[in-house]
Parts: C-alpha cells; sequence; structure tokens
C-alpha cells in the first residue's frame, strides 16, 4: 500500500501544471491560447519571456525529482522509478486541468533522472546547452539530450532499471515532439531569440 500511495504521489506531483499556473497567476494569461498551445517551458519562454519560462522549467524538474527521491527513500529504486514515470505521465496529461494536453516531459524526465543517475543527468543537461546555443531550437536540444541520456547512465553505472526508464523517456519524448520533427524537416519549426518576449504572441 505504501508504493501504491507514493507512485500515486508522484501522479499527483506531475500533474501540477506550472506552465499553465505561473502565466496565469504572473500575467494573467491563459498558455494554452498562445504560441503552441503547450503548458511546457519552452512556450512560455516562447510567449512571455525567459524569466517566466526557466521558473517553470526549474518547477518541472523539481516535481520530477521530489517524486523520484521520496519513492527511493521511503521504498526502493523500482518504487522511485514507477513514482518518477508516474509523475511524468501527470505533466502529459495532469489531473489538475482536466487531463487535457500538459508538456512534453522534458524538464520532468531531468528531474526524475537527476534523482535516480545525477552525473549522467547533468552531463545530459551540458549536452542540452550546447545543442541549445548551437541551434537555437529547443527540440533539437530535448531530442539531443534525450538520446544521450542513457549512454551517459550507462558510463555512470547505472541499473539495468534505470537504463532502461532514460532509454524509454527518450523514446517518450520523440513521439511527444513528432510534431516539431517534422517541422525541423520542412524548415518551419520556430528558431529561438536569446531576449525577452515583449508580451504573448500568438502563432505555431
Amino acid at each position: 500500500m505504501k508504493d501504491v500511495l507514493l507512485i500515486l504521489t508522484g501522479y499527483l506531483l506531475g500533474s501540477m501544471p506550472w506552465g499553465y499556473w505561473l502565466p496565469r497567476i504572473l500575467k494573467g494569461v491563459n498558455i494554452r491560447k498562445v504560441g503552441s498551445g503547450s503548458t511546457g517551458a519552452a512556450n512560455v519562454w516562447r510567449t512571455l519571456g525567459f524569466k517566466i519560462g526557466l521558473g517553470v522549467a526549474l518547477l518541472d524538474i523539481a516535481k520530477g525529482f521530489a517524486a523520484a527521491l521520496l519513492g527511493l527513500w521511503l521504498g526502493s529504486e523500482l518504487v522511485g522509478l514507477l513514482a518518477g514515470i508516474a509523475a511524468l505521465v501527470g505533466h502529459w496529461r495532469p489531473l489538475f486541468i482536466g487531463f487535457s494536453r500538459g508538456g512534453k516531459i522534458v524538464a520532468t524526465t531531468g528531474g526524475v533522472a537527476l534523482a535516480l543517475v545525477p552525473l549522467a543527468t547533468l552531463a545530459a543537461a551540458a549536452v542540452w546547452v550546447c545543442a541549445f546555443l548551437a541551434t537555437r531550437y529547443t527540440s533539437v536540444a530535448s531530442l539531443v539530450s534525450a538520446t544521450t541520456l542513457p549512454l551517459f547512465a550507462l558510463l555512470f553505472g547505472a541499473s539495468w532499471l534505470v537504463v532502461a526508464f532514460a532509454a524509454g523517456a527518450a523514446v517518450a519524448i520523440f513521439v511527444l515532439h513528432r510534431a516539431n520533427i517534422a517541422r525541423l524537416l520542412s524548415r518551419s519549426e520556430n528558431r529561438f531569440e536569446l531576449r525577452r518576449a515583449s508580451k504573448a504572441r500568438g502563432g505555431a
């Protein structure tokens, strides 16, 4: 029963839609009606600026980290993994906004992985930063770093369960980014400009 409660807690933590709540609280903006409509940090950054986007990213990382860490502390590595996976499901389909579309699980995956295999996660985060600075596409950075996470997990001696989680999360990130991949192939993906957005704006 304890393990089940930890997994449910993971889902509830993941369901906290910070990408929806912060724009509402700070700017009075319904993020689901601007930009891509995603509650992820990238859409918040693109439409409302770096500071709010960073806040969303950090909170999304924190909820994945908390879910997995609680499972590790109070259960086992397997329970931590399952609680982390539940957090990813919650981020994708949040209870608190009626199970409608949430984010693409990149930051929350980072939080879960940080609790399970911290050095590999920091290495993958460095890859994300380098890929983003080189391309200015958050989608490319997310896809590249997701691909490297299971490799770094192997390199840093993670258990097969954690490596399998990292590989599965990478596949899920690719699936959730399929529209971005299509836009990249057609050269219509939005490239970030490293400046503050002056106001929320519509568009893809």
